[in-house]
């Protein structure tokens, strides 16, 4: 077997872990130092149905505004593209600067290279930033933060799916606008929160495999 080969490694802000970028062939993966795995290029439909659910809406819309919080590995970003017109602006945000480089380089060549697309701006930061100053001024929303509302990595990402959070993204949504968050699995206090804040919810399971194989995992779509 090809043994694995580390081809970077990054610190992660307000923890004392590392994100750690190997490749075994033509394979690529991102793990978390004394957690494992996080992501896998071989493993991916999750992260495009977290695209597909949240962006339904949209087909036809002339600028649709959509923030994705996540950059990953930039399957969700190229499977949102592919949904949205020429008039869509998509804003990125990704905290570690080292993801958003792995992604113009190495791993942005399995995903055709979603950053170079003119509809998509990186902001270099936490996406909580934005959703604390945006009112009404999204038409979708796409979280695929941490390892979901139970998050692994860092404190600070529980704000994202605290009741304050939830309020956030509902206040930056226009009217119909939808939040779609990505889950390892299922939370029924998440989804609680969700409904409380005035979503209507629905939760939808999916597998780590385009194919229907591989790992469950959850995915809220929570329409304003």
């Amino acid at each position: 077997m090809i043994p694995w080969e580390q081809i970077d490694a990054a610190d992660i802000p307000g923890s004392d872990r590392a994100l750690r970028l190997r490749r075994r062939g033509g394979e690529l993966s991102i793990s978390i130092d004394g957690v494992g795995e996080l992501m896998n290029s071989r493993l991916h439909g999750s992260e495009e149905a977290l695209a597909e659910i949240g962006c339904a809406h949209l087909a036809g819309t002339e600028n649709p505004a959509v923030l994705i919080g996540g950059l990953g590995m930039g399957f969700t970003l190229a499977a949102a593209l592919r949904l949205l017109g020429s008039g869509a602006e998509v804003v990125v945000a990704e905290l570690i600067p080292a993801v958003v480089g792995w992604n113009r380089g190495v791993v942005g060549e399995l995903t055709g290279r979603p950053l170079d697309d003119p509809r998509v701006r990186v902001h270099a930061g936490d996406v909580a930033t934005l959703l604390k100053k945006g009112a009404q001024s999204c038409d979708a929303i796409l979280l695929d933060v941490d390892n979901g509302p139970a998050g692994l990595t860092r404190r600070g990402n529980d704000w994202l799916y605290s009741l304050a959070g939830l309020a956030g993204a509902f206040a930056a949504l226009r009217p119909g606008g939808v939040l779609a968050v990505w889950s390892a699995g299922a939370d029924r206090d998440f989804t609680g929160r969700l409904r409380k804040v005035g979503f209507d919810v629905e939760e939808v399971k999916v597998r780590a495999r385009k194919s229907g194989k591989g790992a469950h995992h959850v995915i809220w779509r929570a329409q304003r």
